[in-house]
């Protein structure tokens, strides 16, 4: 039995944040119907390439075990049956423009009336208040949030994430959100509306060097180094780079002696990680010198033995490569025909889904549950949602 299964999801959001996190309560087992424009659907299922037989490698990341419900909520007809989705729920994700739901009827406040259990979530770029009215993009909030300003070479410009990463921590925040209120329901039989922005979420995300800017310092572009660690960044070997994590002076001292200048660890310009900060230029010189006479996996297999984090700056097809030399298993299967997809990140111990097991449900084709879908919600108020098939009409 997965952990969240009994759980029914409205799923009234688009693109990365919102879907990100209703995939999410998805693997955990709740059954998610997503409402989706009659015709277009997800913006992202247009967001190619890559494209996939049934849309894209984007919106298929991000909405396996989901059914999907097209429905104009302009329609009166098909406003009353997300109304009667939203009344049954008992998790409600929106991203629509701050305030336009309530002209459907979809609003917390509206929604909130019928069903006191719900637990309302609502995912914006700006928030609710003087910033409801500015549009939220990943790249929009990377930009006036500080990311960008600290994301790319000391001399260069600046540069976003190579993934829309505010929309993803925004989508895990979002999630954390939900589980706390459905706590707190557990206890007081209340559901409560959580509101997330990109903009809060990244600024949160941002961790030490938001805490710098707050005492004032201005964070800066430092390239592939730390602000407050040394040496904690790549270094150039004899044939490419080496990524380097020196966490603490232990670590600095055994990196010392394997490249065999012990003497370093002593030297009072590089003996402590404060000292090591402040001469950071002189300390990269000296141990850039030291390894340019091996290759990158040379110094990966030395420094690894002696417990110095050392690795080389692989491609995303490296990485999951790793992750399965490792036995971690960063991919699953949905069924037959379908593209294979990055699991949920998390194990448990009890009560999990079996992470070999395949998903449930497969990202939808667009409307393919709208069928069985409205004959439920046409039917008895009490009945549980249908069990949902592949793409079924």
């Amino acid at each position: 039995m997965r952990p969240l299964e009994g759980l029914l999801v409205a799923d009234f959001s688009r693109v990365l944040a919102g879907p990100l996190a209703t995939m999410t309560l998805a693997d955990l087992g709740a059954t998610v119907i997503k409402v989706e424009r009659p015709g277009t659907g997800d913006d992202t299922r247009t967001w190619g390439p890559p494209f996939t037989e049934r849309s894209t490698a984007y919106f298929e990341s991000a909405n396996r075990g989901k059914a999907s419900l097209t429905l104009d909520i302009a329609d009166p007809g098909d406003r009353a049956l997300a109304q009667e989705l939203a009344r049954r729920a008992d998790v409600f994700v929106e991203n629509f423009k701050p305030g336009s739901l309530a002209r459907y009827g979809l609003d917390h406040e509206t929604v909130a009336a019928t069903n006191p259990r719900i637990v309302y979530c609502s995912i914006s770029g700006f928030g609710s208040g003087p910033g409801a009215n500015l549009p939220g993009y990943d790249f929009l909030v990377q930009a006036v949030g500080g990311l960008m300003s600290i994301t790319g070479e000391a001399d260069g410009e600046p540069l976003k994430s190579g993934v829309a990463l505010v929309d993803v921590l925004t989508g895990k925040d979002a999630v954390i959100g939900i589980q706390a209120a459905l706590a707190a329901r557990s206890r007081t039989g209340r559901g409560q509306r959580i509101e997330v922005s990109l903009l809060t979420s990244l600024l949160a995300a941002m961790v030490n060097q938001t805490a710098n800017a707050s005492l004032g310092l201005v964070p800066r572009r430092m390239g592939n180094q730390h602000p407050s660690i040394a040496p904690y960044e790549t270094l150039r070997c004899a044939d490419g780079l080496i990524a380097v994590a020196c966490g603490n002076d232990g670590q600095f001292r055994r990196f010392a002696a394997v490249i065999g200048d012990c003497a370093l660890a002593d030297d009072e310009r590089f003996a402590n990680n404060p000292a090591r900060v402040t001469n950071r230029a002189a300390l990269v010189d000296t141990l850039e010198l030291a390894l340019a006479g091996n290759p990158v996996q040379h110094w990966i297999d030395v420094l690894t033995a002696a417990g110095v984090p050392a690795g080389a700056v692989g491609t995303v097809n490296d990485g999951i490569a790793l992750a399965e030399r490792l036995g971690l298993k960063p991919l699953s299967q949905t069924g037959p025909g379908y593209l294979p997809q990055v699991r949920h990140p998390v194990t448990y111990s009890h009560d999990s889904p079996d992470i070999e097991a395949p998903i449930p449900l497969p990202p939808p084709i667009l409307g393919s549950h709208t069928t069985a879908v409205r004959d439920w919600l046409a039917g008895p108020p009490d009945a549980h949602p249908p069990i949902l098939k592949e793409n079924q009409t």
